[in-house]
């Protein structure tokens, strides 16, 4: 029973999930029922999460834990999950699809698969051995490859499809044989167990364990090395899928890494199992830099929306590992503060990316593409389930479409990371513990944190290049056929915006305002501030805790202030 109530919301979640996919055998009139069914498990999860889970508790196995972080993620699950949902909602008459996704009959699957994904994170946030970390990686990795490929009819689809897939099972195979290793070492799948089992080490063997964990959530994060994905799956997959792949699997690597790291002792500095093995630290920080700047010159360098935010998820990818790049480096200096202030940012900005992203995809479905194909018989048409993907057939709609390109605005402004925006507040987060370890620090190691403040610096600012792009092209150009009417040239008319359903109305509203609510409003930022800080005392006091072998920290008694 103890079990059943401390993995209560992922039950609700996946028994919504199994729900759906019982629905698909039904009829058109049943199926109208699949997104609000969704919705509604997707709530309930998030009220449990929040007054019913018990908190600071394990299972009687001890593989399950309840704590201030999985309270927190569950929590930011339903609060990303929404928009996502709502993105995906099916808004044309035969509640097939709308002008982005096209899934025929299978909207009861492709919604219980959406939330099988979410529920992954939820299992990550609460698992305490390495089995179910696994698992839970996995649970929220394989929908996502089924999702890229049904999303629309198109031989891009499935081609992305394919790709994603191969490359997310030799990534599994790298990240289960890290874990592998692990268990060689330690001989315990157990986190607390395997902490205690540590003992300080730092052989060869242990490096090469945390290396390979490292890599094969580098894959989850599309960071450097394992990145070269993204382009092609992102501009291949629906535009709603790809709106959940820049969150979901960012935040199972995000919280996986957290987890790991504590595991490893990070920032624990003169007790049982610190300090972490400096190459752990050390390619953590490389693969930060080179994240940011290969996401962000690769942003800059082509001209298909959706690769432009498959760049940018990476380059943001970058900026998380560098708080937990700072996690790592604390146990040569820190402590404890570190940690706390590193994963509360890297938490503060899982938040701010999952409200900031969604509205720019939202925005992107509800305007039309220009593109054009013709079938064997000579027919032109527009190729279905496809929505604005290039700068062409976004140039000059802000003349048409004020308050769609207001929005956009708000949301490319937080991505910016300009002040008044939650994009601004993420990345002070994430900044400020690795510029106080920085500061604090002397010689090579000093110096290695300099260079990640400076590429850090520069590559905010570089991200700016793309962003404002966007919008450029949005207000101040005009449209294509505007251009040519004014050359004395025959022109098509520029087509009109499809009708605006609710649904994306809503979640472009909701990612817009949140952007701004959670930027420069006082309360909503303390409130949120916060919940982060909570669940990183949660990190931090686990660290100390598992380096002296007792059991899970106690701290406070909710996540949520």
């Amino acid at each position: 029973m103890e079990l059943f109530s401390l993995l209560l919301p992922e039950i609700v979640v996946v028994a919504t999930a199994l729900v759906l996919f019982l629905f698909g055998v039904g009829g058109g009139g049943v199926r109208m029922l699949v997104p609000w069914i969704a919705l509604g498990g997707l709530l309930a999860a998030g009220v449990i999460s929040v007054v019913r889970v018990p908190v600071d508790t394990l299972d009687f196995t001890g593989a399950v834990t309840s704590d201030q972080l999985t309270a927190f993620v569950r929590v930011l699950t339903v609060i990303v999950g929404i928009p996502l949902v709502l993105l995906s909602w099916p808004t044309n008459d035969a509640r097939t699809g709308n002008s982005a996704v096209h899934f025929g009959l299978d909207s009861a699957e492709y919604f219980g698969l959406l939330l099988l994904s979410l529920s992954g994170i939820m299992l990550v946030s609460a698992s305490n051995d390495t089995m179910l970390l696994f698992m839970g990686i996995e649970l929220a990795s394989i929908p996502t490859y089924v999702l890229v490929a049904m999303g629309r009819p198109l031989p891009s689809a499935q081609e992305a499809g394919v790709k994603y897939f191969y490359l997310g099972a030799m990534s599994a195979a790298v990240l289960l044989m890290g874990f592998a290793y692990l268990y060689g070492v330690t001989g315990t799948t157990n986190l607390a167990e395997t902490a205690t089992a540590i003992q300080g080490s730092t052989g060869v063997w242990l490096t090469l364990a945390l290396i390979l964990v490292l890599l094969g959530l580098c894959f989850k994060l599309a960071a450097f090395p394992l990145h070269f994905y993204a382009g092609d799956v992102y501009a291949g997959a629906a535009t709603p899928v790809t709106a959940l792949l820049s969150f979901v699997p960012k935040a199972v690597g995000v919280v996986a890494l957290v987890k790991v790291l504590v595991t490893a002792g990070a920032g624990v500095d003169g007790v049982a199992n610190g300090p972490l093995p400096a190459a752990v630290w050390q390619t953590l920080l490389v693969v930060a830099i080179l994240t940011m700047t290969v996401g962000n010159t690769m942003a800059l360098m082509t001209r298909n929306l959706k690769r432009v935010m498959a760049y940018s998820s990476i380059a943001h990818s970058g900026y998380m590992l560098v708080a937990l790049t700072a996690m790592a480096a604390a146990s040569l200096g820190g402590g404890m503060d570190v940690v706390q202030s590193a994963a509360a940012g890297v938490l503060f900005y899982l938040v701010a990316y999952g409200v900031m992203n969604a509205g720019v995809f939202g925005v992107l479905m509800m305007l039309p593409t220009r593109e054009r194909v013709t079938d064997s018989d000579g027919n032109v048409y527009r190729p279905p389930a496809t929505s604005a993907e290039t700068y062409d057939e976004i140039r000059g709609v802000g003349r048409r479409h004020p308050i769609l390109t207001a929005a956009m605005a708000i949301c490319c402004i937080s991505l910016i990371g300009i002040p008044l925006t939650v994009g601004f507040l993420g990345k002070f987060y994430v900044f400020r513990p690795v510029l106080e370890l920085a500061g604090d620090a002397s010689g090579e190691f000093a110096r290695a944190l300099w260079i990640l403040v400076g590429a850090t610096a520069i590559n905010a600012a570089i991200a700016a290049g793309y962003y404002l792009k966007i919008l450029s092209e949005m207000i101040l150009k005009p449209a294509p056929d505007e251009a040519e009417i004014a050359a004395g040239s025959e022109a098509t008319a520029i087509p009109g915006a499809p009708r605006q359903p609710w649904p994306l109305i809503a979640a472009v509203a909701l990612s817009a305002g949140g952007a701004l609510l959670l930027g420069f409003v006082p309360p909503v930022i303390d409130y949120l501030s916060d919940a982060a800080r909570l669940a990183a005392l949660d990190v931090s006091t686990r660290a100390v805790e598992l380096a002296d072998g007792t059991a899970v920290a106690a701290t406070e008694s909710s996540a949520l202030p």
